[in-house]
């Protein structure tokens, strides 16, 4: 028997099937979704949270002052189907008493993974001899052809020694790595000690790596983080990896440093904006792999995921501990 009152979810788009059958189960919500893999348009999605109890987001979803009015004061939960919440405004959340869920930890090791494969797409040069098998390029044998850089002896710097950093230096310690070099807000010694990571001033993290991979979250801090003066400072021969937010890079500066031939390469997969026009400069560049921001992406992951993003949910719309609440 269904309660006599209901509580409204909307959705803003479709979830993997963990989360939706959650979601269908849930005897005490009436579950309202956008139908469509596309990003919500805007004017839905403030028509469909009006009333609404609790809002299960995407990452590209902005929520915002104007979007939390217009939800109204039935509003007690929002669960993003992310780790990342620079698309939330929390302080405004945090003003309303709205309840956040996100989901952390369980896109760490699919995301360290792809930050890997990125790493060694680019330093090894597979798009460009990809495309020269497919061309015609391929001829004889010659000793500096399609040479690329390897991991082996070499020093890394990661910036943010989170749980995805600490991921990521994790699969890359077997490759040979000499030194791993790291910066961040603080010290985090305990964590890095399973690395002999050696924390650094930013600057001098660019300057001495051979492969710089950024994995901070997005704050004011971050934000434009690695620009003309952060590239100056990279080895020509370095390869920079950004899988943590797009706007912690100054695009147009990194276009000028791969095109001069400053740094050796780069391999991104977040940009600004998501999704990149096919006519961005950054893709006029052989020494550029872009991806489309596709670093939890695994069956499993994303299942996961969804399946966590409708329990906290759900249980704060119960006024429950949620599994994965974010503390505001």
């Amino acid at each position: 028997m269904k309660p006599a009152r209901l509580m409204k979810v909307f959705v803003t788009g479709p979830l993997p099937a963990e989360g939706r059958a959650a979601l269908a189960q849930a005897a005490d919500c009436e579950v309202e979704q956008w139908n469509s893999d596309d990003p919500i348009p805007r004017k839905d999605l403030e028509q469909g949270v009006v009333g609404a109890h609790g809002l299960l987001c995407r990452l590209s979803d902005r929520v915002d002052k104007k979007l939390l009015d217009a939800a109204g004061a039935n509003l007690r939960v929002i669960s993003t189907l992310s780790v990342g919440v620079d698309h939330l405004a929390l302080d405004e959340i945090k003003k309303r008493g709205i309840r956040v869920g996100y989901t952390p930890g369980v896109l760490t090791d699919a995301t360290a993974e792809l930050a890997v494969s990125l790493l060694l797409t680019t330093c090894r040069r597979l798009p460009e001899a990809i495309e020269e098998v497919k061309n015609g390029g391929w001829s004889s044998w010659s000793p500096l052809w399609m040479c690329g850089y390897g991991l082996s002896q070499s020093t890394v710097g990661i910036v943010g020694l989170g749980r995805i950093g600490q991921a990521i230096a994790r699969r890359l310690k077997p490759f040979g790595v000499q030194r791993f070099l790291y910066t961040g807000r603080q010290p985090r010694p305990q964590e890095a000690a399973e690395f002999q990571a050696e924390f650094v001033p930013i600057a001098q993290l660019a300057a001495e790596s051979d492969f710089i991979v950024v994995s901070c979250s997005l704050t004011p801090a971050t934000m434009g983080l690695c620009n003309k003066d952060f590239f100056q400072k990279m080895k020509n021969t370095a390869i920079f990896i950004n899988i943590s937010r797009g706007d912690v890079v100054n695009q147009e500066d990194l276009y000028q440093a791969l095109a001069s031939g400053q740094i050796a390469a780069a391999g991104l997969d977040v940009t600004t904006p998501e999704p990149l026009p096919p006519s961005h400069p950054l893709l006029t560049l052989k020494n550029c792999v872009i991806l489309p921001h596709i670093g939890s992406a695994t069956y499993k992951t994303r299942n996961t995921m969804s399946l966590l993003a409708a329990n906290n949910l759900l249980a704060g719309l119960r006024g429950e501990a949620m599994p994965s609440e974010l503390e505001l």
